[in-house]
């Protein structure tokens, strides 16, 4: 059950709908049809917590909901009603507010092959249906506190303030600063939170509006995954107080309704309080940049496996030990990457494109077997535009399973696995499967290379 409340307040769910949406979040601040476009930052769960701050002339409410929430809906109609705001910000970007009122185009499979980031899009997915399936054990639809604040907003003409990060940011700083064993911890968490909430888990929403019960939860996300909860946090908690802050010198007359996940509440009000000890803006918004560690693997692979071929070569075992070495490469990584994209549920097609790429791709690091895979599954299935909202309305996870979209992502994601598997195990066996031993193979291969190569000199 913990579980479940750990990852209703991860919240990359309903977020990522609109996640290859370009020219999302928009820096400064436009009115346009009554909407403030500021820039935009991610969200949390518990209670309707209220906190009144003066600055500036302006005053400030602040109200942390659940996005799960009936008693959060009412408790956010009730303040717009009562405070009588001239602006209600609330935690979404330009991308997440037009999904919410279903405008603009969805992302085609286009968009999808383009980013080619199928990994963290498929852990998205699931984590949106989780919350959803959690939505839907108490009788609200994710957002709806959001919703509400719009459309009393719009009700009385009140200007809206899009304060949050743009989401395809924030997903992209949350996931570059996972190490791979935060990574491999949160899918995890997240499969044992899907059997639960799938198996009738009961999930007590009002309790987790508490602001001991979110102390505590924020407490273990940190314990849990230290980076993911700075940039899914730390960082959008600075954001949206930048944003306050910016409508209010703006605006320094006028009132201000915050309606922000209560997970953000505490951080921006520590923000507001003490301005001068929210972190450069800059820091925020800009595209995190990694060190290749995937790609310096990769070449080091390509490197091993041409080091290992040529000390067999020179070794003096014969050539017909040398071609079974390089077949063992062709077949394993063959077989194991179409295994992994007939287990997604990929065409016999993709299968087939898959056996015959992988061992290639597996040396090159600037390519994947999976996009080609899932290249060919788009051109068999040709998901609709439709597609990309039907995987967010989905009920069940053989319902999503049998979208096309979701089959070419999780074809890709499949696809790569099973390659990667194939080079792990690769060096495992290839010794065994050839009745070699490797200790004599490379040294006597190493001295023959060496006497060669100062021959040659």
């Amino acid at each position: 059950m913990e579980m479940c409340f750990f990852f209703n307040l991860l919240r990359v769910a309903v977020a990522a709908k609109n996640f290859y949406k370009k020219n999302a979040g928009k820096k400064g601040s436009l009115k346009k049809n009554g909407i403030i476009y500021s820039i935009p930052i991610l969200n949390q769960s518990p209670e309707p917590i209220l906190v009144t701050i003066r600055w500036l002339m302006a005053e400030i409410k602040i109200i942390g909901t659940a996005h799960v929430s009936q008693e959060s809906v009412d408790e956010v109609r009730l303040a717009i009603e009562e405070y009588h705001p001239d602006i209600v910000a609330i935690e979404l970007d330009q991308s997440r507010y037009a999904a919410l009122k279903k405008q603009g185009r969805d992302p085609s499979v286009n968009d999808v092959l383009e980013v080619k980031n199928f990994n963290s899009l498929l852990v998205q997915w699931l984590m949106a249906y989780l919350q959803r399936k959690i939505g839907f054990d108490v009788g609200v639809e994710p957002g709806a506190e959001m919703k509400a604040a719009i459309e009393e907003a719009e009700k009385r003409g009140i200007a809206i303030g899009l304060v949050d990060r743009d989401i395809r940011l924030t997903l992209l700083r949350f996931w570059n600063a996972m190490g791979f064993v935060e990574k491999m911890k949160m899918i995890w968490a997240l499969v044992i939170s899907i059997a639960e909430v799938d198996n009738g888990q009961e999930i007590d929403i009002e309790a987790l509006k508490q602001q001991d019960v979110i102390d505590m939860v924020m407490v273990e996300f940190r314990k849990f995954s230290p980076n993911g909860a700075r940039a899914l946090i730390d960082e959008r908690d600075a954001y949206i107080a930048h944003q306050l802050v910016l409508l209010k010198v703006q605006r320094p007359e006028g009132r201000i309704l915050a309606v922000v996940g209560a997970g953000h509440r505490q951080g921006i009000e520590n923000y507001l309080i003490n301005p001068a000890s929210l972190p450069p803006f800059d820091s925020l918004t800009r595209e995190p940049k990694t060190f290749p560690w995937s790609k310096i693997f990769g070449f080091a692979i390509t490197a091993m496996f041409a080091f290992l071929l040529a000390a067999i070569a020179f070794s003096g075992v014969g050539w017909v030990v040398l071609l079974y070495a390089f077949l063992f490469w062709v077949v394993i990584h063959g077989v194991l990457a179409a295994a992994g994209t007939l287990l997604a549920g990929g065409h016999p097609y993709s299968a087939l494109t898959s056996f015959a790429v992988a061992w290639m791709t597996s040396l090159n690091p600037m390519l994947q077997s999976g996009w080609i895979a899932a290249y060919v599954e788009a051109k068999v299935r040709k998901p609709p535009m439709s597609d990309f909202r039907k995987i967010y309305d989905a009920q069940s996870l053989t319902e999503m399973a049998g979208i096309p979209l979701f089959k070419v992502v999780q074809v890709a994601a499949f696809t790569n696995l099973g390659s990667v598997l194939g080079t792990v195990l690769y060096f495992i066996f290839v010794f065994p499967v050839l009745g070699i031993d490797p200790g004599v193979v490379i040294s006597t291969g190493i001295q023959n290379m060496w006497a060669w190569i100062t021959h040659l000199v």
